[in-house]
């Protein structure tokens, strides 16, 4: 019996499911990879996927889908990548002690399993909270992949050694059936980690309520008199403990309150953010108060702390912003750093020699 080492050449073409503003489609792209199309329910990720990514955006339920439907999507000899991050929120734990089972997002991961049962595309990848992998809903689609004949790995992964400056951990899942594939791990040392100064200390000075002329996006949101006061009164790093009783919200004055200290807070310069949240231009739902301005951080901050470059466009030339829904793109968005390193990884495997039995 021989043995013939076979040499991937094909391209790697992928579809990204959940696509979202397209965090891991551009870092996808910046690894070589070519993504041919993102997917996504909701119609306002379809100007910042398609502006910066140059990828078409098809607007439609996934669960609408069939293999057959993105089977067309992919050239001809491609190696063949599904990609794709289900909204998290039945995961997270921020919802913990909450019965989320009903959650009809909770399928999504059953529906991108059924997918790839249909397609059997060569790579596959996806992204969540690290809450997913003790669910059942996980493991079943661990399960599904190896019944196929995938090599799967996956971990959750701390962000900052892989060069977010964000105190993020997610779980990420590579799977192949061209040969082994690895998880990026990231190799920084503390010390190095990136740091909230050197990722947003050039930006423009604002004050609560102001906005950059020059980028609508740099735009802090107004504060009450009373939230101005905490600003004044917070410490990076700190809690809601560092101000006067007086100016405690009735919650936190309660003992059940007590425990929730990573709010109303400001970040500190010199190590990684928080986790950015759907809500992190506001300074009520975290540590998101800028370490020495009295305001939340802005969009703009919050998207370069998710890795997208400061070119990044969210919105239509002379756009409304809105914090709501632009903060949730960027909340949910893959960082796109955390994309280029899956990327990397992908890369790596398509072109490792494979080895062939005759």
């Amino acid at each position: 019996m021989s043995v013939n080492l076979i040499i991937q050449k094909s391209i790697i073409a992928g579809v990204d499911l959940f696509c979202g503003a397209g965090g891991l489609t551009y870092g996808l792209q910046k690894a070589g990879i070519s993504i041919v199309a993102g997917i996504d329910l909701d119609p306002t990720c379809e100007f910042p996927f398609t502006a910066n990514n140059g990828a078409q955006f098809i607007n439609v339920d996934m669960r609408d889908l069939a293999g057959a439907d993105i089977s067309k999507l992919y050239p001809a000899g491609a190696i063949r990548l599904l990609a794709g991050c289900a909204p998290c929120q039945p995961f997270s734990s921020f919802r913990r002690g909450t019965d989320n089972s009903k959650d009809e997002k909770w399928e999504l991961l059953v529906e991108f399993s059924r997918l790839v049962e249909e397609l059997k595309p060569e790579l596959v990848t996806m992204e969540n909270v690290p809450g997913i992998a003790s669910k059942q809903v996980f493991q079943d689609f661990v399960i599904s992949l190896r019944s196929l004949g995938y090599h799967v790995n996956w971990k959750s992964v701390y962000c900052p050694p892989l060069g977010i400056p964000q105190h993020r951990r997610r779980l990420v899942l590579l799977a192949s059936l061209i040969g082994p594939v690895k998880i990026p791990s990231g190799s920084l040392s503390s010390a190095k980690y990136r740091t909230v100064r050197q990722t947003i200390g050039a930006l423009p000075q604002l004050a609560a309520g102001e906005a950059d002329r020059m980028d609508p996006l740099h735009k802090a949101r107004s504060v009450t008199d009373k939230n101005l006061k905490r600003l004044q009164m917070s410490r990076p790093g700190g809690s809601w403990k560092d101000w006067p009783y007086e100016l405690r919200a009735e919650c936190h004055k309660k003992e059940t309150g007590s425990s929730y200290q990573s709010v109303y807070s400001r970040m500190s310069w010199d190590e990684p953010s928080p986790t950015i949240t759907t809500q992190a231009f506001n300074f009520g739902t975290g540590r998101f108060g800028h370490p020495d301005q009295d305001r939340s951080i802005t969009l703009r901050e919050a998207s370069l702390l998710q890795t997208f470059p400061r070119k990044y466009r969210f919105v239509k030339p002379r756009g409304q912003v809105s914090f709501s829904k632009i903060g949730r793109l960027i909340g949910n968005a893959v960082p796109p750093r955390l994309g280029f390193l899956i990327g990397k990884e992908l890369m790596r495997t398509a072109s490792a020699p494979q080895r062939e039995e005759d």
